[in-house]
């Protein structure tokens, strides 16, 4: 797993190297993670979406095809040059409120995190970052609660959410989200 912050000089050599690592260690798949703004509420859970420009990811693990023809990042250019190499790559992409729009977000590491463990079907080391979540969470609702505007907005978004249909509570994501929960307790 690599992390940090998004280079803004030198992307090629910079996927360069990390490509030419992971091929020589014989990964088959680059999954990249990000985070967007977007207008979604804080207290609700964290959307992600899950795209590839391989038909076969997007049929296995229930993606989105990849259609973006816009500006890119490096997530973009790895996944090109991933592509190029004969690797798999799909991205899972976490929206965020625009609203908290300064990083870290703990709550959608931890949902994007999630996503990467259906994927991998293996349980990964979380440590305290549910508790971080929460914090967060909380944080920003002393944040929103200091400014009428604000909260008026937050409950408008959470109305709007409320009332769309919420796929993290179809029976499949339930279902996920408990295989989830046993598989840290057999781990412990």
């Amino acid at each position: 797993m690599v992390t940090g912050i998004e280079p803004n000089l030198r992307w090629r050599a910079f996927c360069d190297e990390v490509l030419g690592y992971l091929t020589g260690i014989g990964a088959r798949t680059v999954v990249t993670l990000g985070a967007l703004l977007a207008d979604v509420p804080h207290t609700r859970p964290v959307p992600v979406t899950g795209i590839s420009s391989d038909p076969l990811m997007v049929a296995r693990h229930r993606l989105v095809p990849s259609r973006y023809t816009g500006p890119t990042g490096i997530v973009g250019v790895i996944q090109e040059a991933s592509h190029r190499r004969g690797l798999k790559t799909l991205s899972y992409w976490a929206a965020v409120p625009h609203y908290v729009a300064q990083p870290p977000a703990p709550k959608a590491t931890l949902a994007l995190l999630g996503q990467l463990e259906d994927f991998v079907g293996a349980p990964i080391d979380m440590r305290g970052l549910p508790e971080e979540a929460k914090a967060w969470e909380r944080g920003v609702d002393e944040l929103a609660s200091d400014d009428s505007d604000v909260a008026d907005y937050v409950r408008s978004l959470e109305e709007e959410r409320d009332t769309a249909d919420l796929p993290e509570a179809s029976g499949d994501a339930i279902a996920r989200e408990f295989e989830r929960y046993l598989k840290r307790r057999t781990d412990d």
